[in-house]
């Protein structure tokens, strides 16, 4: 079953610029998939969900803070004092500034559960679908898999590059939602048994068009939705 991880955000550096509950308002509507806890005095707030769907959530707090850094060095010259304002106030110089920004990345990282990336790579090719301007790559490191996504040229356009990598964490993000991991151990069984196992895979696969297998030495991963799952390892163990 893929893991949840919690984490706490300091909300404080936001204090003047913006009224904190609107802009949790917005948190919580752009990152259905976390869990929010009340926010404390201190500005700090605690946030629960998947790995992806928390790094997600940084990277668009970065680009909030990111505006603001900005900002400040253009009024720093006229008053060391802001007005704190409503949310709405600032979205068009959000905007601008996040648009800047973005147009200098010229690679992207995406950071996806290797079972999810596995999935995705076998029933969603077209994710990782990109033209010649747009070179990605991957490094796994056991359950994590990071996705690089890079310009291919100088003539490539950055907004290319940006627009991928949302692709991939929106179908990553869909798909910790919607899957489950199973996995049958061969700890105790001899190689003829292992054999079996995976025979006994191998051709319950065309029954099961949407469950991926991924055998291992010793073990063997089952992953699809959690109805598809349960019958397929009922079948395999029967």
């Amino acid at each position: 079953v893929f893991s949840s991880v919690t984490s706490i955000l300091n909300m404080s550096i936001f204090k003047d610029q913006f009224v904190l509950e609107d802009l949790i308002q917005e948190l919580k509507k752009k990152s259905t998939a976390l869990s929010f806890g009340p926010l404390q005095s201190n500005g700090h707030i605690s946030v629960q969900g998947s790995f992806p769907a928390i790094k997600l959530l940084r990277d668009f707090l970065l680009l909030k803070a990111k505006s603001l850094s900005e900002k400040d060095k253009g009024e720093e010259s006229k008053s060391h004092q802001r007005p704190r304002r409503r949310l709405q106030q600032h979205r068009l110089t959000t905007e601008r500034s996040n648009s800047v920004y973005d147009a200098d990345w010229e690679k992207q990282v995406v950071v996806v559960d290797t079972d999810i990336y596995h999935y995705m790579k076998h029933f969603y090719p077209r994710t990782f679908l990109v033209n010649d301007d747009v070179v990605i790559s991957d490094i796994t490191d056991g359950d994590i898999t990071t996705v690089y996504i890079e310009k291919a040229g100088s003539r490539s356009d950055a907004e290319q590059v940006l627009r991928v990598k949302e692709k991939i964490e929106n179908r990553s993000l869909r798909l910790h939602i919607a899957l489950r991991k199973e996995r049958i151990y061969f700890e105790e069984q001899t190689g003829n048994e292992k054999r079996g196992y995976k025979r006994a895979c191998e051709s319950l696969k065309p029954h099961y068009p949407h469950v991926l297998i991924i055998p291992y030495d010793t073990h063997i991963d089952v992953v699809g939705n959690s109805s598809e799952v349960f019958e397929f390892i009922k079948e395999v163990s029967a």
